[in-house]
């Protein structure tokens, strides 16, 4: 038996509006509108970089955001709060890092984006979004970060159903999981491979 059982044996289950919203199928008309928007900000975050030489060619406007959030002001309190992170800004500033790292955010943030608006691999492309906007808060950017790190949150607990509406209604249905093994059917047998 799977699961957390308490002292009479009962097997403790989700609350039924749980349960619906991240399991099943139909919950994914309920994600459609939170996983668009979300989406949709990726791709505006993305389009004024793509474009741009000092994001896309030379790294110099991350360079410049760097150096500012590793600054510790005489008085107030320095962007970066934790003294760890700080250091690790300053090691990539140290190895010119920028250079590649700009493209990488650049590409980082559009190609979440279209995974989003298209539904494909939602959780992953949420995990990924959620990650960006974490680091974001980490250096000392909070704006939209918060709201758009616990959209992606959700979309990453709800990844079986999230982009349900969207590519992963094909996606999903046509991979193996790793940490599943064999395949089964509904009956829990061995699923019989097609030719």
């Amino acid at each position: 038996m799977s699961g957390v059982v308490t002292r009479k044996g009962e097997v403790l289950q989700d609350p039924p509006l749980v349960q619906w919203l991240f399991n099943d199928p139909r919950a994914g008309w309920f994600w459609l509108l939170p996983r668009l928007w979300l989406g949709w900000q990726w791709l505006q975050a993305a389009q004024g970089k793509l474009f741009e030489s000092k994001w896309v060619e030379t790294g110099e406007a991350l360079k410049a955001f760097w150096l500012n959030a590793v600054k510790v002001p005489q008085t107030g309190r320095p962007p970066i709060t934790y003294d760890w992170y700080r250091a690790f800004i300053q090691v990539l500033l140290d190895a010119n890092a920028f250079t590649w790292f700009a493209k990488l955010v650049t590409y980082g943030e559009f190609l979440v984006g279209v995974a989003l608006l298209l539904g494909a691999f939602t959780g992953i492309a949420a995990f990924f979004g959620g990650f960006m906007n974490w680091n974001y808060m980490m250096a000392g950017v909070t704006s939209a970060n918060p709201v758009l790190l616990v959209i992606s949150a959700m979309l990453i607990a709800a990844w079986k159903v999230s982009g349900r509406i969207g590519a992963d209604y094909f996606l999903l249905t046509r991979i193996s999981l790793p940490w599943h093994g064999a395949p089964t059917n509904l009956t829990g047998q061995p699923a019989q491979a097609h030719n």
